[in-house]
């Protein structure tokens, strides 16, 4: 089992990439915290991975408040006693989201108070229950859009996610030499809620798709591998990358500097 006597975190767990991020996890002997807005949903992904004979509890969480970052950090020390692996996945994706002459200043705020200041706030008391239990991993999850830029406008996701790209970055640096890691997971187009909620129509799918070399859409479970990687041993040199899991798609369209 490749997280053996892991403890791990996981935000946004109710579905997509963290539900089954959070069931991998298990199966690879880790204990779970998960964590969501999602209540019903949340619990249903703990209740999931104690059903497979694994170790779980759920915590309601809003990542936008210190608060509840501060809490749910807590609660996972109380339960299993340390905190190994922060996997700070929760994010939202709003369909007013748009470009900036259009885009609501509600929809920018909303969107960067969870994408990037939630990520900031998982790091501020995760980051110290890493350093009590001698180390550990963080996984930050971005988005091939930061890097890229989206063919459909997505003005405050997409800078939510470049803010998460170069937050992790300056992490990685500072906490190099504590045996703390910290990435960030760049996922391509998925066939996710979250996507397919934005991309609702076939006009946008095909849009998005069309640019895409496998000529698919990436699958939560593929994510979940990819994180599962930055989450074990198996990465103990990797620090402060942009993981991108996308399909080919930046490989296409980015130009070497």
């Amino acid at each position: 089992m490749r997280l053996k006597n892991k403890v791990a975190l996981i935000t946004g767990g109710s579905g997509g990439i963290g539900r089954e991020t959070a069931l991998l996890f298990a199966r690879e002997g880790a204990q779970i915290v998960v964590s969501d807005v999602n209540q019903e949903m949340g619990q249903q992904t703990a209740d999931m991975i104690v059903e497979q004979g694994g170790e779980a509890y759920f915590i309601y969480s809003d990542v936008s408040k210190d608060a509840d970052c501060k809490a749910m950090v807590a609660f996972t020390e109380e339960k299993f006693g340390k905190l190994n692996i922060l996997f700070n996945n929760a994010g939202i994706m709003h369909s007013d989201d748009d470009n900036a002459m259009t885009t609501e200043e509600s929809v920018w705020d909303l969107t960067m108070n969870i994408n990037a200041k939630g990520v900031f706030l998982g790091c501020k008391y995760g980051i110290p229950a890493l350093q009590r239990a001698g180390g550990g991993s963080v996984i930050n999850t971005a988005s091939f859009v930061a890097i890229l830029g989206a063919a459909t406008p997505q003005i405050a996701y997409t800078a939510s996610k470049g803010a998460v790209l170069a937050l992790t970055r300056e992490l990685a640096v500072i906490h190099a030499r504590e045996n703390i890691r910290v990435n960030a997971l760049c996922p391509g187009p998925l066939r996710t809620e979250l996507l397919m909620k934005f991309l609702n129509t076939e006009e946008k799918k095909q849009r998005r798709l069309v640019h895409v070399p496998m000529g698919r859409f990436g699958e939560a479970k593929e994510m979940a591998s990819a994180v599962l990687f930055l989450a074990s041993d198996e990465s103990t040199y990797v620090t402060g990358t942009d993981f991108l899991v996308d399909g080919g798609i930046t490989a296409a369209y980015v130009t070497p500097l």
